[in-house]
């Protein structure tokens, strides 16, 4: 699976504006954060991204840059990155989801968008990796945390 520790993390998606974007745009300046929601309407997965939102000083400072990938189309991320002011870049996929492009799935008999998250180092490996079925628990900010304090130096 794509969100292996150690494998390297590439999906085709855009952001919510339509541009293209690309992740190894950030190699060698930045780690990324990639936070994958169940889908906008989900207050739970909302409630976390409220939580990556409080903390962007501090992901700044750790060179950390955020990105949430939501399942909707581009039109729909737009408008809910608009309402919410969400400071990070929203990414949809080009050709599906970016979810189904790492290996999230739809569990349940497909009622349910798996959501997690993944660190990346400023190479693009994955140094930490959760997903999860219930998305109350797919985001854990002490646990992200403790992978950055673990993340190699940006040189």
């Amino acid at each position: 699976m794509p969100l292996d520790l150690g494998s390297t993390l590439t999906f085709e998606v855009q952001e919510a504006d339509g541009s293209p974007f690309d992740l190894t745009d950030y190699r060698g300046t930045h780690h990324v954060l990639v936070y994958f929601m169940r889908a906008l309407s989900c207050m739970q997965c909302n409630a976390h991204v409220r939580v990556l939102v409080a903390q962007q000083e501090a992901f700044e400072a750790d060179r950390v840059q955020v990105v949430i990938a939501v399942p909707e189309d581009a039109a729909a991320a737009a408008a809910w990155k608009a309402k919410k002011g969400i400071p990070y870049p929203v990414v949809v996929g080009r050709a599906g989801t970016p979810h189904a492009e790492v290996g999230l799935l739809r569990k349940a008999f497909g009622a349910l968008q798996q959501s997690g998250a993944a660190l990346l180092d400023s190479a693009g490996v994955v140094r930490y990796s959760h997903t999860s079925t219930n998305p109350g628990s797919s985001y854990s900010k002490a646990d992200v945390a403790a992978a950055i304090r673990d993340l190699p130096a940006i040189v």
